[in-house]
């Protein structure tokens, strides 16, 4: 029953409620910094890093926690794991960090991150907080790299630097400006939700003809 628990919490992050693709949260750095896969892979794995280890510790510290404060000290502790992610970056890859920038301490505002702490994390155990933050993480991390590898493959025939398409591809410019990652975004987001209508809809004829056979 633990190992099905720890399951769920973990997949409904990648897949089910993923935080993009599903609840729609954190579009600021999904549209800012995902102009190549280098930077949203950066982005997804802080974010990964803060989420994680904020939930462990709040789900920790749960019980301690005074109701009446406890989103300043959810903001504190968020803060504190942004600050180390921010300096781990500067010090070994200081020329992602000035490509994202603001974008790493903004995390602070995260609502995705916030938001687990106030919902799941301060309410459960530590194992289950954990995967959950895993999870969805996990699946934060997921759609940052999708949308910035399709960015830069057409936008730069490239993906991680390495040329992919030789001399003669002819970039698509607009895919690494704001307009490519709304456009990009759209196009995901419609694939998803197509492919989660159609599960559904065959799902629902799986059960009618099942009812119909009893």
């Amino acid at each position: 029953m633990k190992k099905n628990e720890s399951y769920e919490e973990f997949i409904k992050g990648i897949w089910r409620d993923n935080p993009v693709f599903v609840q729609v949260l954190g579009m600021c750095p999904m549209l800012a910094v995902t102009n190549s896969a280098i930077n949203a892979i950066a982005m997804g794995m802080a974010t990964f890093f803060v989420l994680v280890g904020s939930s462990f510790l709040v789900s920790s510290f749960r019980s301690w926690i005074p109701k009446q404060v406890r989103i300043s000290c959810f903001i504190i502790i968020i803060a504190t794991f942004v600050t180390v992610a921010d300096y781990t970056l500067l010090a070994l890859v200081p020329k992602v960090h000035k490509e994202l920038g603001a974008f790493i301490p903004l995390i602070v505002a995260n609502c995705m991150i916030l938001g687990r702490q106030e919902a799941f994390s301060s309410r459960y155990p530590v194992r289950l907080a954990v995967m959950d933050a895993i999870g969805m993480a996990g699946g934060f991390l997921l759609a940052l790299f999708s949308l910035g590898a399709i960015r830069e493959i057409l936008g730069d025939g490239a993906l991680f630097g390495f040329d992919l398409f030789g001399e003669n591809f002819e970039p698509w410019v607009i895919m690494i400006l704001p307009p490519g990652g709304f456009l990009t975004l759209g196009v995901i987001l419609l694939f998803f939700n197509w492919f989660r209508f159609k599960k559904d809809e065959f799902l629902a004829e799986v059960a009618a003809a099942e009812r119909g056979g009893n």
